[in-house]
């Protein structure tokens, strides 16, 4: 799926699957492994991802956009993956595409 700035809501951030230096993160899969972390099983028994977590791609690059309402249902959860950027040096885009600092 492929989403531009304009199409992000200003109530999320995007974690770029590139580094602050610009290299692609490792392993490519990060992004469908992290809403898997949050996802859940329906009452259909299929695996549905949060609400709250959503890969996308931007500009041909994998990303993860964080539904910042997280910050409120679920502050660890939400904490842990400002922890995950930060520690990985990830980028992180506010909604009008500007690289801002990982959120606490």
């Amino acid at each position: 799926m492929s989403t531009t700035s304009s199409s992000k809501s200003p109530n999320e951030i995007i974690i770029e699957g590139l580094t602050r230096a610009g290299k692609p993160f490792r392993p490519s899969d990060w992004v469908d492994r992290m809403c898997s972390t949050y996802a859940s099983f329906g009452t259909d028994k299929k695996l549905r991802y949060s609400p709250y977590l959503k890969p996308r791609v931007v500009n041909g690059v994998r990303c993860l956009a964080v539904d910042l309402k997280l910050r409120d249902v679920n502050p660890n959860g939400f904490a842990q993956l400002m922890h995950f950027a930060e520690e990985n040096q990830l980028n992180v885009l506010d909604a009008a595409g500007n690289s801002i600092p990982t959120p606490n």
